[in-house]
């Protein structure tokens, strides 16, 4: 909500030209203390849009927390034309723990927007999230990693028939967009709805920062930025080769149809062939191998790091390419055309 430039949220107001480091109490404990998420908000000198930036929905998902951190106090916003709320941690009860869910009754925060005020312990939660912090602004941004035991290469997931999402994602500058609504409770999705333009991006495993991501992200953020004003000595960056996977493209996740232990061929972000072998389970002797074969051209959007499966578990995430763009990107990973082995 912005008064006369002023961006404000119950209990605080940041005039503009100011910047906020707030500790938000969003619920409290078992004992009675509170429990504050950090919020940072810099509202700039110049008019412009509102955005939010926002980590660790679930707790584990730590690649994002660098991004929002790195935008919020390490970059130059001293010309900023707009607002920035950026939030690291949305789920610090699971961020203390270390775990995807919130701990109270293993509740999914990112399940639980927009939150009621009179609802459970995580939509009380999302409530006082979406209502102070994201229902104010005009975009925003979702960080996450895959679940544990699996790693995602960066890529945007997004409504692509929301003109608001599309041209967020498209801006974000990825090599691939996933396009989909996203599911009920999710913070894209209901900010969306809200009429709060979002996206999500993906990118690697949980409880780890990854570096090369990281600034892959950073770059993302600093293109949308472009896009909507907020800098103006940057441009909106091309990836090179874009595709979006809708319902019209195929894409899978392929399950192991054995178990045991997986010895996987290709990494995240791989070009796989029709009929290439994408990884090999053996029982502990390896006296009973099992190959798992790619069933169409693909990109490796996700794949496996635990390499231990039951029966049913995913392996990987492999989503079909235009033919133009499976040409770039065969070039791009192999001069002679054959793809590059993990």
């Amino acid at each position: 909500m912005r008064d006369d430039g002023a961006f404000t949220y119950n209990g605080g107001k940041v005039a503009r030209g100011e910047t906020q480091n707030v500790r938000y109490g969003i619920s409290e404990t078992y004992l009675g203390d509170p429990v504050r998420i950090p919020v940072t908000i810099i509202n700039g000198e110049r008019d412009g849009p509102t955005a939010f930036l926002t980590a660790a929905a679930h707790g584990d998902e730590l690649n994002g927390i660098e991004v929002v951190r790195e935008v919020a106090h390490e970059w130059d916003l001293s010309d900023l034309a707009g607002t920035l709320v950026c939030m690291p941690v949305l789920n610090v009860p699971g961020f203390l723990a270390q775990q995807r869910y919130l701990p109270i009754y293993d509740r999914d925060l990112n399940r639980s927007f927009p939150g009621r005020e009179d609802s459970t312990s995580a939509k009380r939660m999302a409530a006082r999230i979406f209502d102070n912090f994201i229902l104010p602004c005009d975009f925003g941004i979702d960080f996450h990693t895959s679940t544990r035991g699996r790693t995602n290469m960066l890529h945007v997931r997004a409504d692509m028939e929301h003109a608001g999402t599309a041209r967020l994602a498209n801006a974000f500058g990825s090599h691939v967009i996933i396009a989909s609504g996203g599911g009920d409770g999710m913070l894209r999705t209901e900010a969306t709805a809200a009429g709060v333009p979002a996206i999500t991006v993906e990118m690697g495993e949980a409880h780890r920062f990854q570096r090369e991501l990281i600034d892959e992200a950073l770059a993302g953020v600093e293109s949308v930025f472009a896009e909507y004003g907020l800098y103006d000595d940057t441009a909106v960056r091309w990836p090179g080769w874009r595709t979006v996977i809708d319902d019209e493209n195929e894409k899978t996740w392929i399950r192991a149809d054995a178990g045991g232990i997986v010895d996987m061929h290709y990494d995240r972000g791989a070009l796989v062939h029709e009929g290439d072998r994408i990884c090999t389970i053996t029982n502990p002797f390896k006296d009973d191998n099992v190959t798992v074969e790619a069933p169409f051209t693909g990109l490796m959007v996700g794949v496996l790091e635990n390499p231990v499966v039951y029966p049913g578990n995913p392996l990987c995430h492999l989503v079909e390419l235009e033919e133009r763009v499976r040409r770039v990107v065969e070039r791009e990973q192999s001069p002679d055309g054959d793809t590059v082995r993990a």
